[in-house]
């Protein structure tokens, strides 16, 4: 519980204390977010405010990490040392994505067959080295994969689905990451909630047979540490913008997490306010090409209540809440399968 502690609060810290430093530097380079044109008109007050804030958020996080190896007992292990990989990687692709953005001065960075093979390399890096190196079980779970009924994928079919994952979840938290401090706070509660399911893990290795589970549960809460201590200086109105770099990150993190703690299935319960927002933009371009009508009056669908008259905070706040309350669902649904067992203490 203490290398928790330390890994959290060492990742809060230098989050808090790194962004303000990452804005003077980054006001100094005349370094700036560019605003989509086709975006709602209040969001054009926004131009030239810092991005690649998502710097911050992986150097918190790894800070966290590493503090929380310090007290005895905590290990690294291959699984924890490949998520922190994989949200390095992924970082990067943003961060290059972000720099053509501020260095062409446009709206649009790496172009999507670019984006993509970037993502591609990164997941299918991950997946090879997660079964071949950090030893993942090839099958599908719900929130143990001691269950019943359990879907055994093989080797190759795990790679395609782990690879999909995580495509799909950075994708949708880069969808999401369009409010001031949206992403950011939504991620926070995420990241929580698998730093509690990595411990309870742990303490119970008898039931959930997850050997690197203190060490994900490290990874986790200095993730959500640091999106904390960025959200102090991201929450509206934003001094600074995560940017692809974080968004990215963030998505195959959340990921990552899932498919080594054997979570698959449950991470679209704990990411269900990224699901909506990805599923929001699907709808309405499905309705587009197919009906020429819109679903939304903008997506994804954040989008769609500022449009309707909602104050930028409001939806914000109100999103959060359906973060927390999706975090709290996956909790219960993930100690309602322990109680299911028998197991009380």
């Amino acid at each position: 519980m203490i290398a928790l502690l330390l890994s959290g609060g060492v990742a809060l810290l230098v989050s808090l204390v790194g962004t303000p430093l990452l804005i003077r530097w980054l006001q100094a380079q005349g370094i700036g977010q560019q605003i989509r044109e086709d975006g709602p008109e209040g969001h054009v007050t926004k131009a030239g405010t810092p991005t690649m804030g998502g710097i911050t958020i992986v150097a918190g996080a790894l800070a966290g990490y590493v503090a929380g190896h310090l007290r005895a007992g905590a290990i690294y292990t291959h699984g924890g040392l490949l998520v922190a990989m994989a949200t390095v990687a992924a970082a990067m692709v943003g961060l290059l994505d972000d720099w053509i953005k501020v260095r062409h001065q446009r709206s649009l960075g790496l172009n999507k067959r670019a984006k993509i093979a970037g993502q591609l390399a990164v997941a299918i890096a991950f997946a090879v080295l997660a079964h071949s190196w950090a030893k993942v079980d090839t099958i599908l779970s719900f929130t143990r994969q001691t269950a019943p009924h359990l879907v055994h994928l093989g080797v190759v079919l795990w790679v395609v689905w782990a690879v999909l994952v995580m495509i799909g979840s950075s994708n949708a938290v880069n969808l999401t990451d369009g409010l001031d401090g949206l992403a950011a706070g939504s991620s926070t509660f995420a990241f929580s909630c698998f730093a509690i399911i990595g411990f309870w893990q742990f303490r119970h290795f008898d039931v959930y047979h997850v050997p690197q589970a203190l060490d994900l549960a490290l990874m986790a809460v200095g993730l959500s540490g640091a999106c904390a201590g960025f959200l102090w200086w991201n929450a509206a109105p934003a001094r600074i913008f995560m940017g692809d770099t974080g968004s990215l990150a963030i998505g195959a993190a959340l990921a990552a997490l899932a498919l080594v703690m054997k979570l698959d299935l449950l991470l679209p319960v704990v990411g269900a306010l990224f699901v909506m927002e990805t599923l929001s933009v699907m709808m309405q371009v499905a309705s587009f090409r197919l009906f020429h009508r819109r679903v939304f009056r903008m997506a994804p669908i954040h989008h769609h209540f500022e449009l309707a008259g909602w104050p930028e905070t409001t939806v914000i706040i109100r999103f959060w809440i359906l973060a927390g309350l999706c975090t709290a669902m996956a909790l219960g649904l993930f100690y309602a399968d322990f109680i299911s067992l028998g197991r009380l203490d």
